[in-house]
């Protein structure tokens, strides 16, 4: 049995299946750990959902930016933005049961000696503590008002951490974190607007797996959602979004001996325009 990570899908369903064909993937006994941003800009998205619920148990998944955006526009809290390409998912005879499985993923997930989340982790907390609090986030929204948990979700602010904050507040800044995190001060407070590579970093700011004394570094953490570093294989973190949906590449590594195997990706991406709401 084998264990394979793969970077952001984002609705390239055929890569997503070349790829898993190309390491030998066998649904009967191999895992996947997938990092999230399973939906949106690819033309496939209804179809990665389908295949990632049917492998049950063997597919394990945390969400990320773009898969919380498809539940916000699914519930109606807001309306969809111009480059998704959400329509075929959100009118499918099975949206309901796609999108009740999809808010009952994680947002941080370990084991096997990793971790991992879509975005990041703030430097002061341990593995243990943001697993914790990932389930608080994960428990509102895999309860009843759950609706009104996401009307309240997005926002920059709160952005640093204290330990005393409660209530949306306090949920807003984890999933900021490990949703949209790239940039931080030493102290952690986050940065939003850098979404091109490590080129013009705001002076301050830092890549969040680079602040000194990072209490999480002794675990190495799995990541997505900077496409624009690439791949980026170190010690202790493991970026694993390479642009697929960008015209780039699809990857996986075995996480048993970090092999790493990949496949092209046709450019789905016609148009990159980006509101100034828009979660990525």
């Amino acid at each position: 049995m084998s264990t394979y990570a793969i970077g952001d899908i984002q609705g390239c369903y055929d890569e997503m299946r070349r790829l898993l064909d190309t390491i030998g993937f066998d649904p009967a006994n191999d895992r996947l750990w997938l990092v999230g941003d399973l939906v949106n800009r690819g033309p496939q998205s209804t179809e990665v959902l389908r295949y990632l619920r049917g492998l049950g148990e063997h597919a394990v998944a945390v969400l990320g930016n773009h898969d919380l955006h498809l539940l916000v526009v699914a519930a109606g809290v807001r309306k969809p933005h111009r480059g998704d390409t959400l329509d075929a998912l959100l009118a499918a005879p099975d949206r309901d049961e796609l999108l009740d499985w999809l808010r009952r993923q994680r947002l941080m997930h370990a084991g096997e000696g990793y971790a991992m989340v879509h975005a990041g982790l703030l430097p002061q907390w341990s593995i243990v503590q943001a697993l914790a609090l990932a389930r608080e986030v994960e428990a509102a929204l895999q309860g009843p008002d759950y609706g009104e948990f996401l009307q309240d979700m997005y926002g920059n602010a709160p952005a640093q951490w204290h330990d005393d904050l409660a209530g949306y507040d306090r949920l807003r800044v984890i999933v900021n974190a490990m949703t949209r995190l790239r940039l931080c001060t030493r102290e952690g407070v986050m940065e939003f607007s850098h979404k091109t590579g490590l080129e013009g970093t705001p002076s301050g700011y830092l890549p969040w797996f680079d602040v000194p004394a990072r209490v999480s570094r002794d675990t190495p953490v799995l990541f997505g959602h900077w496409a624009a570093l690439g791949l980026m294989l170190r010690q202790d973190v493991l970026g694993l979004d390479s642009g697929c949906v960008w015209g780039r590449r699809l990857t996986a590594v075995r996480l048993e001996d970090r092999r790493v195997f990949q496949c092209g990706c046709q450019e789905v991406i016609t148009a990159g325009v980006r509101t100034s709401g828009d979660p990525q």
